[in-house]
C-alpha cells in the first residue's frame, strides 16, 4: 500500500534513524541499560554518563548551562511544571499571570487550573490575521501583582514567531518571570539563552526527530528561578522532577537536538522554497487566505483557509496527503480551531482551514502533487456548494436570512 504524503510534521516527526540507533544502544543487556541513579556500580555510572552527555547536547543547541536542563516526559509536563511550579512557589508575591489566547492547550488548561487555585490570568488577544503578540500588549497588561508571563515562541497552528527577546527585556525590568513554550521552535529558529532574558523554556523531542514521551524544561540558575515540584518521589533532577530517568529516550532527545543544530539554517532555507511554492500555487484560487504572519514565521507551516469549502471534507478529499485542520491535540473535536477564532476568523473560515506542515522528508515532488490534488479538490467541492453559487452570483452571504426548518 502506498502511504500518503506526510505533511503533518507539526503534529509529530519520525525518529531520525541515527537517533533510533543511539537509543537502541541503551535498551538490552548488552547495552547501557542501568539505572542512571544507581551510584554503586558501573551499570549506573555508564547510564548516568550518557544522560549527562545528552543534557549537554540539549544545552548546546539553546546555549544554556547543562545544569539548567530538567528532563520531563514532554512539553506538556514542562509547561505544567513551569506554570504551577512558579505560581505555587511565588504565590505570596502575587497572583497574576499573563498569557495569550493562542497558546497550546497545555498552557491554557494549566492556567484554568491555576484560576481554580485563586490565580488571576490575563489572556492577551493576538493581532488579527497575523496572530502576533506584541511587547506593547505585554507591557500594558502588567500589574504590581504580576509574577509570570507565559508565551510560545512559535505558534503550533500558524507558525508565527513571537519576539521573545523584546518581551524578555520588559519582564526582566519588571522582575517578572518569563516562561516560553519552545516545543515548535527548537531546531527551527536560533535560540540563545545566554542573551535572551527568558527564565523558563519548554522543549519536546518528538517535534524535532526525536522520540515521543521525553522533553525538557530549562530553568535559569542566574537570576535564580525556584519551582515547587509537581512530581514527588526519589528527588531526581535536583528535586524538581522525580522518577527514574529513561536513558534511551534521553539519549534520543540529545542526539536529535545535536542533529537539529547542524541542519538548522540549511533546512529552513530548503523548506522556505517549498512553502512558498505551495502558497504561490494556491493563491490564484479565489477566496484563499493565509493565516499567520506573512514574514515573521518559520518555514515549516502553511495554514490556509479555503472559503466555501468545509475543512473536514477537503481533508477527506486529499486522501494521499496527511494534513490537519488544526493542532493534533484538539483535532478530535469538530469545534473550529480556537487559535484561528482568536485571529478574528469567522466560524466558516476557521472551519475551512488546512494546516500543511513540512519537514526533513518533504520533497518538491510532494509539493507539486499536493498542489494539484488540493486545487482539484477545492474546485470540485465548490462546484457542489450552493453557497459558492450564491457568492459567485454576488450575493453577500452575511446578509442572508436563513429560514428555520
Amino acid at each position: 500500500m502506498k502511504r500518503p504524503i506526510y505533511l503533518d510534521y507539526a503534529a509529530t516527526t519520525p525518529v531520525d534513524p541515527q537517533v533510533a540507533e543511539r537509543m537502541m544502544e541503551c535498551l538490552t543487556f548488552d547495552g547501557t541499560f542501568g539505572n542512571p541513579a544507581s551510584r554503586s556500580h558501573a551499570y549506573g555510572w555508564q547510564a548516568e554518563e550518557k544522560v549527562e552527555y545528552a543534557r549537554e547536547q540539549v544545552a548546546n543547541l539553546i546555549k544554556a548551562d547543562p545544569r539548567e536542563i530538567v528532563w520531563t516526559s514532554g512539553a506538556t509536563e514542562s509547561d505544567n511544571l513551569a506554570l504551577k511550579g512558579v505560581a505555587q512557589f511565588y504565590a505570596s508575591k502575587g497572583k497574576h499571570i499573563i498569557t495569550s489566547k493562542i497558546e497550546h492547550k497545555a498552557i491554557l488548561d494549566t492556567c484554568r487550573e491555576l484560576e481554580s487555585e485563586g490565580f488571576e490570568i490575563t489572556y492577551l488577544e493576538p493581532l488579527p490575521q497575523t496572530g502576533l503578540i506584541t511587547p506593547e500588549m505585554v507591557q500594558a497588561a502588567i500589574r504590581p501583582d504580576t509574577i509570570l508571563v507565559s508565551l510560545m515562541m512559535v505558534n503550533n497552528e500558524i507558525g508565527t514567531v513571537t519576539d521573545v527577546a523584546a518581551i524578555g527585556e520588559i519582564t526582566r525590568a519588571n522582575k517578572i518571570f518569563f516562561h516560553v513554550d519552545a516545543a515548535q521552535a527548537a531546531g527551527k529558529v536560533e535560540i540563545d539563552l545566554s542573551t535572551l532574558k527568558v527564565d523558563l523554556m519548554s522543549f519536546s523531542a518528538h517535534k524535532i526527530y526525536g522520540p515521543k514521551g521525553i522533553g525538557a524544561l530549562f530553568v535559569r540558575r542566574s537570576p535564580r528561578v525556584r519551582l515547587k515540584a509537581q512530581m514527588h518521589g526519589g528527588g531526581h533532577e535536583r528535586g524538581m522532577r522525580s522518577g527514574t530517568l529513561p536513558t534511551h529516550q534521553i539519549v534520543g532527545m540529545g542526539e536529535a537536538f545535536e542533529l537539529a543544530g547542524k541542519n538548522l539554517t540549511a533546512e529552513q532555507t530548503r523548506l522556505r522554497v517549498l512553502r512558498d511554492k505551495l502558497w504561490n500555487g494556491l493563491q490564484d484560487l479565489e477566496q484563499v487566505f493565509l493565516n499567520g504572519h506573512p514574514t515573521q514565521n518559520v518555514a515549516n507551516y502553511l495554514n490556509v483557509s479555503f472559503n466555501f469549502v468545509e475543512g473536514e471534507s477537503l481533508m477527506m478529499s486529499l486522501k494521499d496527503a496527511a494534513v490537519s485542520s488544526g493542532s493534533a491535540c484538539t483535532s478530535a473535536t469538530l469545534e473550529p480551531s480556537y487559535v484561528l477564532r482568536a485571529l478574528g476568523l469567522s466560524d466558516e473560515l476557521a472551519h475551512s482551514s488546512i494546516r500543511f506542515s513540512f519537514g526533513k522528508y518533504t520533497t518538491e515532488e510532494d509539493i507539486d502533487h499536493v498542489l494539484s490534488v488540493t486545487r482539484a479538490a477545492v474546485d470540485k467541492l465548490r462546484e457542489l456548494s450552493p453557497l459558492w453559487d450564491m457568492y459567485k452570483e454576488g450575493i453577500d452571504l452575511s446578509t442572508v436570512e436563513w429560514a428555520e426548518h
